[in-house]
């Protein structure tokens, strides 16, 4: 029996009525409501994880991803052309649209310095402003000083038919006869004729006094400038001899047949030995200036370093794609040598001859058929003249190979190439039968920093023209 106390209110029947009424509703929202996830009491007593009916995280498709853009994103500077549209999106957004805008930009300039103040930086950089502006410069003449008309001259670019000799005279073959020329006096006379030959090299020995000829039959003759007289006649080659040179008293000839001899001229039996290197014709053929190697180039896109007593090449260089015919050593480096390649080549290369590695090369454009060296130490430069397609002479910085200078003045293209006792000048030949002497690198005594600077010439610029015959 359960008692209830005076305080306690009983409820009225009708509110006992309408209170499970409402208690009855309620349940029929929570049947009609989606079922809410069981909760189970482990047996540990501790509340386990909710089971969800769905992913706790997100699973991305693969196969809908791009990975190589994705990439490309992640590892590249510049943007992806497919991403234009965001890309405008974005500029529009941040520059308004100017995608060239800088992102920090001074609207103003600094605030002038107070009257009578000195920065001390200024002060340290400009202290040797004065001394830096005295640097000289020197112009270099982009046409020829003299012009001399060669009737003949030879249109083969495997011939060496020029040369200039350190009694500065100039030797030229034309045709079947060789013409010396004074450059001191200006005065041309024959030295000597042949019949049915026809000439294809000259080069004058160290002292100038004597000059070999070279001849399409194979011959070689040796001749005195000063009494006009052949003193010997060297034979041996089959074929033409279109190249030359001097060590002394040692005169190296190389033949179309691919061979190169080598003669001392003070003995009558003169042949010391055979150099075979080349399948093709020899067209490039340079001693070295203390005479303990010797360069050659030939058609077969060879260039051959050959030791003085030695049979075989110490090197053999390939990296030519056409005939080699310019060759030169440089005069104040040692084991420095300069090759340049026909028309399918155009490159002048650059070997240590000490290591056989090749140091440097340059695609100059067009066919390289001359080199020459600066022979002044402190102006290091190289001339190079040129074929097709240019016909012209261009002049380097060494080792940046950077072009000074570039120089016309033939209108067909130039095949040889000589330098001037003192180094300075140049004489070219070209198939366009003439002579053009070129003032090309500064003395030999101390000179400052040439710059790159070609000028065309004044009128105060003499440029004579005259026949060589």
């Amino acid at each position: 029996q359960i008692e209830t106390s005076n305080n306690f209110t009983q409820t009225p029947k009708h509110n006992q009525s309408s209170h499970l009424h409402t208690m009855n509703s309620y349940n029929e929202l929570l049947q009609d409501a989606p079922s809410s996830p069981k909760i189970v009491r482990s047996k540990l007593g501790r509340t386990p994880k909710k089971t969800p009916t769905r992913g706790d995280r997100f699973i991305p498709n693969r196969s809908a991803m791009d990975m190589e853009i994705a990439n490309y994103h992640l590892t590249k500077e510049n943007t992806n052309p497919q991403t234009s549209e965001y890309n405008e999106r974005l500029s529009q957004a941040l520059f308004d649209g100017k995608l060239d805008s800088k992102v920090l930009a001074f609207k103003s300039k600094a605030p002038s310095a107070s009257q009578g103040h000195i920065s001390a930086n200024r002060t340290l950089f400009s202290s040797n402003l004065a001394a830096s502006k005295k640097v000289a410069t020197r112009a270099i003449v982009d046409k020829p000083i003299k012009v001399l008309d060669a009737p003949g001259f030879s249109d083969d670019y495997y011939l060496n038919v020029l040369d200039w000799s350190s009694q500065n005279v100039v030797a030229v073959g034309l045709t079947d006869t060789v013409y010396v020329f004074d450059a001191s006096t200006g005065q041309s006379t024959a030295l000597m004729s042949c019949q049915d030959n026809s000439i294809s090299s000259v080069n004058w020995t160290q002292d100038g006094n004597h000059l070999a000829i070279g001849m399409d039959n194979g011959t070689v003759e040796l001749w005195d400038a000063a009494t006009q007289r052949c003193l010997n006649v060297l034979r041996g080659h089959e074929r033409r001899v279109g190249s030359l040179a001097w060590n002394g008293a040692i005169l190296s000839t190389g033949s179309k047949s691919g061979a190169i001899h080598n003669h001392d001229v003070r003995v009558r039996s003169s042949l010391m030995s055979v150099f075979q290197g080349h399948s093709q014709e020899v067209c490039g053929l340079k001693w070295n200036a203390d005479g303990t190697q010797l360069a050659s180039g030939g058609n077969d896109n060879l260039v051959n370093i050959w030791n003085i007593s030695e049979a075989s090449p110490k090197f053999t260089f390939s990296d030519h794609v056409a005939a080699v015919k310019g060759i030169s050593w440089c005069p104040w480096q040692r084991d420095l040598l300069a090759t340049g390649g026909g028309a399918a080549d155009r490159s002048i290369k650059f070997w240590n001859t000490t290591t056989g590695v090749c140091t440097n090369s340059i695609d100059t454009g067009s066919q390289v058929t001359q080199l020459a060296w600066s022979k002044n130490s402190s102006c290091k430069e190289i001339v190079s003249s040129h074929g097709y397609a240019k016909n012209q002479l261009a002049v380097w910085k060494y080792p940046s190979l950077a072009q000074t200078a570039e120089l016309t003045g033939h209108c067909m293209r130039v095949l040889c190439m000589s330098q001037s006792p003192d180094g300075t000048k140049m004489v070219t030949g070209a198939a366009d039968e003439t002579l053009c002497f070129w003032d090309v690198f500064p003395d030999s005594t101390p000179v400052v920093k040439t710059v790159k600077t070609a000028v065309k010439p004044s009128r105060s610029v003499n440029v004579n023209t005259m026949r060589i015959r």
